[in-house]
């Protein structure tokens, strides 16, 4: 019996990859402990596993003896505590707790899941304060960096796991995959990462994971239907891959484009692309978004004799603002009920606990938002899996998750591949 415990378990994800290793591997296993704060997905992992985790990780002092510690811990910012301490220290930080615990209890093994951005922190310092502490402890080390779309989840999603054996260093079979840079990339080479991925592990596309029957109230509203009807078309599969947003080029739709502030002529809506398209470049500063430029800057790329009269209708309509002289589109990316409308032919972009609520698809030619389910699946989870009733905070939950595929795999891989030395037959 492999005894486990779930830190930072938010609702389940990593536990629910790990047991379903297991028993493929035909391993019991059993977990003495969860700890999560957050007490909406507490609820979600009671619903689930039939157990209320355990509250805060600082006032957890007394564990059942264990064999495998889990844990998608936060990572907290360690500059703080560099300035002050040295970059060796990592107190003040929730790592410290898994530290504290690992120090404690000497399980056998530990597998832990963060942003891949914990690999360039502070310069690389946090993780190499990081590894450096679990090498003081005893344990060996092995870190790679997964993309969820190599796993049969339709998403671009890159984490960073980082696993470890008391006294050996872990052999695994897996190694990086970055996997495709975008979903562009992804739908590309689609039919060729066909052809090379096994039938356990086929690629899968957003419309894999598409519900059938949909409720209404997920649909975009009428209004906001029309506007984007009078921009693309009657056909709304053209939308398919946009984004829209108000500070970028490209497959983008923009406020002034579809008039949410009010309808803009021709003239007005050329401008205000070209303002986007200009604006970021270099010979007009190193700043990125948010930059201002003067008239006589935009008068390079604009070079209609109506300038005045387009800049001050924008500014009437309220998509343009000017501050001493320099303007700046006034970006209302927030008004948008959908941010971005999902290509079903190919992978989904990172969906976060922020915005996954405003992930959309055309589906039957009917703009709508994601449901909860949908990211469910996003995220790898199984149809029985019961989502949170309040659709606010299933989007939460499962744009906080782990994908449950990868987890399954990689603790598949590090047990299979280290059996001898953990001991767990």
């Amino acid at each position: 019996m492999i005894r486990f415990i779930d830190l930072f378990a938010g609702i389940g994800g990593i536990r629910l990859g790990a047991v379903q290793a297991m028993e493929e591997l035909g391993l019991e296993s059993t977990c003495v402990l969860s700890s999560e704060i957050d007490k909406n997905a507490c609820e979600t992992y009671n619903l689930n596993f039939h157990e209320y985790p355990s509250g805060d990780i600082h006032e957890i002092t007394d564990i059942e003896p264990f064999d495998l510690l889990l844990g998608g811990f936060p990572c907290q910012p360690f500059s703080y505590a560099g300035k002050k301490k040295g970059f060796g220290d990592t107190r003040g930080t929730l790592f410290f707790e898994i530290e504290r615990i690992l120090k404690a209890y000497n399980p056998k093994a530990f597998l832990l899941e963060n942003v891949r951005g914990l690999y360039t922190h502070d310069q690389g310092r946090t993780f190499e304060t990081i590894i450096n502490k679990l090498h003081d402890l005893g344990y060996g080390t092995y870190d790679l960096l997964l993309n969820s779309s190599e796993f049969g989840v339709p998403q671009n999603r890159v984490r960073l796991y980082i696993l470890g054996i008391k006294g050996a260093t872990p052999n695994m079979t897996l190694a990086t995959d970055l996997g495709a840079a975008d979903s562009h990339k992804f739908k590309k080479d689609y039919e060729q990462l066909s052809l090379f991925h096994t039938s356990e592990c086929q690629p899968k596309v957003v419309r894999d994971i598409l519900e059938e029957s949909v409720d209404p109230k997920y649909n975009c509203s009428e209004g906001f239907v029309q506007k984007l009807r009078d921009f693309i078309g009657d056909d709304l599969s053209h939308l398919n891959g946009y984004r829209l947003i108000d500070y970028r080029g490209g497959d983008s739709l923009h406020s002034w484009e579809l008039g949410l502030k009010g309808r803009c002529t021709t003239k007005e809506i050329r401008f205000m692309n070209l303002l986007i398209q200009n604006r970021r470049k270099p010979r007009f500063g190193t700043q990125q978004d948010g930059k201002k430029l003067t008239l006589e800057q935009i008068k390079t790329f604009y070079t209609d004799d109506d300038i005045l009269e387009v800049i001050e209708s924008l500014k009437q309509k309220g998509y343009l603002k000017e501050v001493d002289g320099r303007f700046n589109p006034v970006c209302g990316n927030m008004s948008f009920e959908v941010f971005k409308f999902l290509d079903p032919n190919s992978i989904s972009i990172t969906i976060t606990s922020s915005d996954c609520n405003r992930l959309g698809v055309v589906q039957n030619n009917q703009p709508r938002r994601i449901t909860p389910r949908e990211c469910a699946r996003l995220q790898g989870y199984p149809d029985s899996y019961i989502v949170n009733s309040t659709d606010s905070f299933a989007y939460k939950q499962f744009g906080n998750s782990v994908s449950v595929p990868v987890i399954k795999a990689v603790v598949k891989d590090f047990v299979l591949n280290n059996m001898d030395v953990l001991g767990w037959k």
